[in-house]
């Protein structure tokens, strides 16, 4: 196989980063790079999808990253995983998987998943702020989107179905695969999850995972995990603070006492951020001038600056989420030529998992799901935008009978991705998604 047949599969299968970003995973491709790291480190608290799916489909992960590996003459694999997981998978720091793939070990730090952090931890490389990892000579798949890689790969497969944790608040919590464009409540119903009063449901983590109405969400290529918590931790009553009022109190309310900048994970690594500065730029000067916070284009989004280290009960993401949004409208991006120098006292920074789900109120749900196996639903709907681009154009209409792994969108110009029916069934065309229904 060569670069450009390995770039058009990927594309075909619709394979996107199954671990929350969407980027899709053709677009990553490049020649001259020198590892590939497997992202199985489960960033956030209470996710076991990576660890369920390396402890069962380990060599349809490995042979979708040595696939890759092999066409892009890229020397070593790396399977990143936390200490909790190798011990759980009884895996040692430098153990052979293959003969370019080997287990590395990464601390039990939040939030090592992150892909600037992760390239650090795993090879000591820091990828220029700005720059794409391809500049390090590193490439980042998550664990899904190599499995999905492999599935493309050794069996013909378009991505189909996710492998999703659903956990938090819940009697048992579970790992299940299921068809993409899962209704939630679909999914509930069968397990019989119940959200209670004064709980909210997330689709992805308790750090970086956004509110959801469980009624009308369906499961995506992005979903990773679908929690139950408490409306009264941390974890969602962060999410739940107005973005406008945080932003308009937190330039008087702010005490500059730079906690959110010394525990900031990019600051860490020597990138030119400075949360409490950011915390402290007047809207009105960010709208005027928008160079003024560049900054906030380095945000990883982690969320420590407002669920552990704020002391004044201000949001400094929410802050910084918002300069992100007038960096868009002006399309601005960091850009500069920076230099990162690692700060000395990044080691001693870091924090532990352990102290992470304490800051957040989700302790206590932290228990090691049971995994279900593969189920089928009689309904799915898929949105027509599941990944960072343009969205995919209907190629079905109203009526049509379709074959599970069929095409029912077509990739559109630019960076796009096709969208296949995950059930067999008749579709219906919802304007920014297709529902396929099957009849029992």
């Amino acid at each position: 196989m060569d670069f450009e047949t390995l770039k058009r599969q990927m594309q075909e299968a619709g394979i996107a980063g199954a671990g929350g970003a969407g980027f899709p995973s053709y677009g990553k491709l490049s020649e001259g790079l020198k590892v590939l790291l497997v992202n199985g480190s489960e960033c956030e608290p209470l996710l076991y999808t990576d660890f369920h799916l390396l402890k069962r489909e380990l060599s349809t992960v490995l042979s979708g990253a040595e696939t890759v590996a092999e066409v892009l003459g890229i020397p070593e694999v790396l399977l990143c995983i936390k200490a909790h997981t190798a011990e759980q998978l009884s895996r040692k720091d430098g153990e052979p998987l293959s003969s370019r793939a080997r287990v590395k070990i990464l601390p039990d730090v939040y939030p090592v998943g992150d892909e600037v952090s992760l390239i650090y931890q795993a090879t000591g490389k820091v990828v220029a702020p700005g720059a794409l990892p391809k500049t390090a000579g590193v490439l980042v798949f998550n664990a899904e989107t190599a499995y999905n890689i492999g599935q493309k790969v050794l069996r013909g497969e378009n991505v189909t179905e996710k492998w999703v944790t659903v956990g938090g608040a819940v009697e048992a919590p579970f790992v299940v695969r299921v068809p993409l464009g899962t209704p939630v409540s679909d999914l509930f119903a069968r397990h019989s999850v119940a959200v209670p009063e004064g709980y909210a449901v997330l689709d992805g983590g308790p750090s970086m995972g956004k509110l959801i109405d469980p009624e009308r969400a369906v499961v995506t290529k992005t979903t990773k995990a679908i929690l139950v918590l408490p409306e009264s931790i941390e974890a969602v009553r962060s999410k739940r603070m107005d973005a406008e009022m945080s932003v308009a109190r937190a330039e008087t309310a702010c005490c500059q006492c730079t906690h959110c900048t010394d525990v900031c994970p990019r600051a860490l690594l020597g990138y030119p951020i400075e949360p409490h500065k950011l915390v402290r730029t007047s809207p009105q000067a960010a709208e005027a001038d928008a160079s003024l916070v560049l900054a906030a284009s380095l945000c990883c989004g982690c969320g420590l600056c407002t669920d552990f280290a704020c002391c004044q009960g201000i949001s400094p993401k929410a802050v910084i989420d918002h300069y992100k949004t007038v960096l868009k409208r002006h399309n601005l991006r960091f850009g500069a030529r920076v230099t990162p120098k690692v700060s000395a006292e990044r080691e001693y920074r870091m924090i532990p998992v352990e102290r992470w789900k304490k800051a957040l109120g989700v302790a206590k749900f932290d228990k090691l799901p049971r995994f279900l196996g593969e189920e089928s639903y009689s309904r799915v709907e898929l949105p027509l935008l599941q990944s960072i681009g343009a969205p995919a154009l209907p190629a079905v209409e109203n009526g049509a009978k379709v074959e599970r792994g069929q095409i029912i969108a077509n990739a559109a110009e630019g960076l796009s991705l096709p969208l296949h029916a995950s059930i067999a069934g008749t579709v219906r065309i919802l304007g920014g998604a297709i529902e396929i229904e099957r009849k029992e």
